[in-house]
């Protein structure tokens, strides 16, 4: 663990990075071989260097010809040094103070907002007249935006609505514009903060509580680095001296907390009453404590609900108040606070219905961990070899996720989650009466039952994908220095030696230079010869064998022990986090049991089509089918040797384009056929087991499973082989939805309603039955449809459905499926209020359901035919070749944000698939097209467009104002766009194999990206406004007691709960629609970011909507 604490933290005390120059000697506590080794050596190369040379963080070179301005930047500068001596030497003589009693020091943030500035204790750092400048300026920034808003204001009074009105008459700029500020200060520093927490927590685990104050009293006594401590590092080391009772060190810990002008939080004072109660001191000193707290407005109730427990902290808090209170009893179970939000309150006032399932067996498994580590690391790794950064992130990752759990099982909350995971589990069993709780309820309510002991949720500081890589990195780095193998292990007759079984290299991708690790030969002929018929998994990317863990706070859900966070984001992002951490616990609510229900759905395996599926694979697959073929399958690689004078230089070069394809055609095939062994592999080993997707979502909030091989969201294959674990009966009419979601998986009568579609499922019905009794040997026709395994596994319960004596009441545990029509298009014209574009996506009434694909490829044939008319050649070329399939993909993504010139490309590739169309026209064909394209939409979405400019645009002037697009969704979830200018960023330093370097996008101390704000502003809106549409849907089909799963915009049921279901959804997106979205958009933008009179003008001024309201919302 010594050498887990080194990588885990990329900076040590003073300030420089761990594996930087003249740093070996900063952890001596440490006593791992192999880091003791890595510091000597650095610390002999570089013991000769002169000190300023890692300490100049500043430019000497200044230009000759400005003697003037230098002589200011000296005088400037050396009044800066002073300053930083003065407060220097205040520090150390607040931190030789040597405190007698707790009451001293709580007393001080008491009395110093009193005292005068004689008091040496108020002359803190942030006193300085370049703050108090910067601070005049702020306030100067916030006093305009308050003028600006004021008259934006008095602007758009007119035309919002009286609910928007007063919210904007109940929000104080004041606040506005300082909470912008503390942001983006808070987020200047994050990374580096994360990181000095990170160290310290890793010290405290390990025991090595001294170095982790060395490291807080290195940065509180260095100015410039006091800025990366929170109030949280303090915490750290609050909580460790609290363990060992140690109060001299506590008090200590709260002058420098006051001196750095830090106020304590409610875990400070935890910390303080823990350490008193391992002590037993005077009642008056807790008295104190008590009334500090009182004035900081927390109360002793407040600790119960809001802390967080390890160990025995919760009953050593509890002793010291009792010592002054002996009747005291805390009270942690709050009352329950319904979401704000309008959508959703029918749903939390009503009765609901639960859906219960058997409670599962529980595993265990240990083992050794690091041999594991460096063992799954070589059987992974490919012939060819791996790329650094990605096995750095593995491997970091790993061990970043068994030091959390470790960490809980430290804590002693293992024991207190077994228990109340037994009892939750009560709630979800066949054999318990009903009940109207939701699980997050539930869960809620039996933690308050087991109230005493550590808490499970965790307050661990989350470690930033900078330190993961740096950690992962250095494990790499020692596995290709340390470990070796005897030569003549294979060949016996070579002289025997010790060589390295990896070694690094650089390629190239692209124009970018990219660090490998591979084999050495014979590690990797000894791996193939011993290899294992066994696929070994870590445990978070398999679905998972009981119900998850429902999702409580953004902090704690899904996995049992294993962190998950809520919300998937880039790799390193944290902004997503913060906001999701500031929003109140009831405003989440809904999302929260959005994601339960969806993760609460259990599946099984349809056997009888997986052993049909693993019998094709293993007959060397078939491509038709979507069963990728072996890499012994590829066509051969042309080989030729370039100085061989029998070939031209022409067919040297063909030979050599020719080579390339085939290099590129075997690795897609040994990936496709790598990704299916995965899928297959993990579902036959589900195949007799129920199991479980916990759910978490992305930044605009549209939901995943977490385990990323297999899972319903999966292909064609993976979709065909799972069923709902619970089977239900399929009722007077689910039959008849079996037969139409059938020929709805052939992709034929798109056109036609659902009794047309019902009709020639019946015409059809030998083919069918054919399909299910002989799906290899018949007539195979259920081989051409769109979807050719869903399609066969619907047609074997529509058998065994019709061959059962009454088909009423056969059980089915088939997943029917009712998709979107161009979802994205169904928001912007439910937006606009577009009756011509509401009808053409299915949201007005018609007696055959629409296509919108089909409508825009009439429309563009329309156009043109009035081309060709007039005689343009192009529009004459194309006749007969403009088709539903020519356009979709365009169609699909306008509403995503696709231009011109992408979607030109996109046609370009469905003209080339045309074997008769004249290749010489394609260009100029593509060209052609996508430009009627887009006139068809701009006719038939007439407010479409208008939204999408209106977002564009206000997007493009915040991000020129320097802030990222921040929403908020009509279900409360808050959303921030986190594209920020790419900086590099070098995170493995001298003395590792090789430099890496990072491209972070994402950094909030970063100018935003313009260009990404703005083009990504309109498809993300649009994607939050599904995924609250979805999230709605799903809560009021776990009311209606419907089983339901999403993928995306298409979502699944039984066929006995189809026309619930549609109902549901339908009435949700009536319910969503009905709210004044554009014009609650338009509020909270002006609030956040009114900074000048252009924005105010753009942002007041909503787009018009037409007159679908009064035909549809009415």
């Amino acid at each position: 663990m010594s050498l887990l604490r080194l990588c885990a933290f990329p900076k040590c005390p003073t300030g420089r990075f761990v594996l930087e120059t003249g740093v070996g000697h900063v952890f001596k506590a440490d006593h791992c071989c192999s880091c003791h080794r890595i510091r000597n050596v650095w610390g002999g190369r570089l013991a000769d260097k002169p000190w300023p040379t890692f300490r100049r963080c500043y430019s000497t070179v200044i230009p000759k010809k400005d003697e003037g301005k230098k002589r200011l930047w000296e005088q400037s500068h050396l009044l800066d040094v002073l300053e930083a001596r003065i407060q220097q030497l205040q520090s150390d003589v607040v931190l030789d103070f040597k405190h007698s009693n707790v009451g001293d020091i709580l007393k001080l943030s008491l009395t110093s907002k009193k005292t005068g500035t004689g008091d040496l204790l108020t002359q803190k750092t942030h006193s300085s007249r370049w703050l108090e400048k910067l601070k005049h300026e702020k306030w100067n920034k916030a006093k305009k935006q308050m003028l600006l808003f004021q008259k934006a204001q008095s602007k758009v009074a007119t035309s919002q609505s009286s609910k928007s009105h007063q919210m904007l008459q109940s929000t104080s700029i004041k606040k506005i514009s300082t909470k912008l500020l503390e942001d983006k200060e808070g987020n200047r520093y994050e990374d580096a903060q994360l990181s000095v927490r990170c160290y310290m927590e890793a010290s405290v685990f390990v025991g090595d509580v001294d170095q982790a104050q060395r490291c807080l009293n290195s940065h509180h006594r260095h100015l410039s680095r006091r800025k990366l401590l929170s109030i949280s590092a303090y915490n750290i080391m609050l909580r460790a001296w609290a363990k060992r009772g140690s109060l001299n060190q506590t008090f200590r810990l709260f002058g420098m907390i006051e001196e750095a002008g830090l106020k304590p939080n409610i875990s400070s004072y935890c910390a303080v009453l823990e350490c008193i109660g391992r002590s037993s001191d005077s009642s008056r000193v807790i008295n104190r404590c008590i009334q500090q707290m009182e004035t900081d407005g927390i109360s002793m109730d407040d600790l119960f609900r809001l802390c967080v427990f390890r160990q025995d902290e919760r009953e050593m808090v509890l002793r010291a108040i009792r010592t002054v209170q002996p009747d005291f009893q805390p009270q942690t179970l709050a009352g329950r606070l319904l979401c704000p939000s309008p959508l959703v309150h029918s749903f939390y006032t009503e009765v609901r219905y639960v859906l219960r399932f058997h409670t599962p067996q529980p595993q265990h498994k240990n083992s050794m961990f690091c041999v594991e580590l460096n063992c799954r690391g070589l059987s992974n790794l490919q012939p060819s070899g791996e790329s650094l950064l990605l096995m750095a992130k593995e491997l970091g990752t790993r061990v970043y996720n068994k030091f959390c759990i470790r960490q809980k099982g430290h804590s002693q909350m293992v024991d207190k989650l077994g228990r109340i995971y037994y009892e939750y589990l009560q709630l979800l069993a066949k054999d318990t009466p009903a009940t109207d709780v939701l699980p997050r309820e539930r869960w809620s309510d039996l933690e308050g039952q087991f109230s005493t002991g550590p808490s499970l949720l965790g307050d661990d500081t989350h470690w930033p994908h900078v330190l993961v890589v740096q950690l992962g990195t250095f494990f790499v780095d020692l596995m290709v220095r340390e470990l070796k193998v005897q030569n003549d292990i294979l060949s016996p007759n070579e002289e025997r030696k010790l060589i390295p079984v990896l070694y690094h290299m650089y390629t190239f991708r692209s124009n970018r230079q990219v660090g490998f690790i591979k084999p050495h030969p014979v590690l990797t002929q000894m791996l193939s010869g011993a290899m294992e018929t066994k696929l070994t998994f870590d445990s978070y990317v398999m679905p998972m064998l009981c119900p998850p863990v429902p999702w409580t706070s953004p902090q704690f859900g899904a996995y049992l022990l294993t962190p998950t966070k809520l919300m998937r984001t880039v790799e390193g992002a944290i902004q997503h986090q913060l906001l999701l951490e500031k929003c109140q616990e009831h405003e989440l609510h809904a999302v929260l049991d959005s994601l339960n229900q969806l993760g609460n759905c259990a599946w099984k395996i349809n056997q009888r089509l997986l052993d049909m599926i693993i019998s094709i694979f293993n007959e060397k697959g078939n491509e038709k089918l979507d069963i990728p073929p072996p890499v012994t399958e590829a066509p051969e690689i042309p080989r030729f040797k370039y100085n061989d004078q029998s070939y031209t230089s022409t067919e040297k070069a063909h030979l050599k384009r020719e080579a390339v394809k085939a290099k590129k055609k075997v690795a897609e095939m040994h990936s496709l056929r790598m990704d299916a062994l995965y899928k297959l592999s993990i579902a036959n080993h589900m195949r007799d087991k129920v199991f479980w997707f916990p759910h978490n979502m992305d930044f605009r909030g549209r939901t995943y499973p977490c385990p990323p091989y297999f899972n319903h969201l999966g292909s064609d294959v993976t979709r065909a082989i799972l069923l709902f674990a619970e089977g239900k009966p399929l009722g007077p009419h689910g039959l008849d939805w079996l037969k139409i979601h059938l020929v709805a998986l052939t992709g034929l009568k798109k056109r036609s309603s659902l009794a047309g579609r019902l009709e020639y499922a019946n015409s059809i019905m030998e083919d069918i039955l054919d399909s299910a009794d002989n799906p290899l040997t018949g007539r195979k026709w259920w081989i051409n449809a769109d979807e050719p395994w869903q399609t066969l596994a619907c047609c074997m319960e529509i058998a065994d459905a019709t061959r059962s004596p009454d088909p009423t009441v056969f059980i089915s545990h088939f997943p029917v499926h009712q998709d979107g029509s161009c979802n994205g298009l169904q928001h912007y014209a439910a937006l606009g209020r577009d009756v011509i574009g509401a009808t053409s996506v299915n949201l007005m009434p018609c007696d055959v359901p629409q296509d919108v694909y089909s409508g825009v490829a009439q429309q563009v044939e329309e156009f043109r035919t009035r081309d060709a008319e007039k005689g343009l050649k192009i529009a004459q070329v194309l006749q007969g070749f403009i088709s539903r399939k020519v356009v979709k993909q365009t169609v699909m993504t306008v509403v995503y944000g696709v231009t011109r010139y992408g979607g030109r490309l996109q046609i370009e590739k469905r003209l080339k698939e045309i074997d008769d169309f004249p290749k010489e026209y394609i260009w100029d064909a593509s060209h052609y097209l996508v430009h009627q394209v887009f006139n068809s939409l701009k006719e038939m979405f007439t407010g479409t467009r208008e939204i999408q400019d209106w977002l564009t645009e206000s997007a493009r002037l915040i991000a020129k104002s320097g802030s990222t697009v921040e929403w908020v969704t009509p279900l409360g979830l808050p959303i921030v766009q986190p594209y920020h200018r790419t900086r590099n960023q070098l995170v493995s330093r001298n003395g590792n194999i090789q430099f890496l370097s990072l491209q972070i996008s994402h950094d909030a101390s970063q100018r935003p990206d313009t260009v990404k704000q703005k083009n990504a502003f309109p498809p993300n809106f649009i994607h939050s406004l599904d995924s609250t549409h979805m999230m709605l849907t799903a809560l009021y089909c776990y009311s209606a007691g419907l089983t339901f799963v999403s993928v995306h915009d298409c979502f699944w049921t039984h066929a006995v709960t189809v026309d619930t279901m549609n109902k549901v959804c339908r009435e949700q997106f009536v319910s969503l629609h009905s709210q004044p979205i554009l014009q609650d958009l338009s509020t909270f933008l002006l609030q956040k970011y009114c900074s000048g009179t252009p924005m105010m003008q753009l942002l007041a001024k909503v787009p018009q909507t037409g007159q679908y309201s009064s035909l549809f919302f009415d």
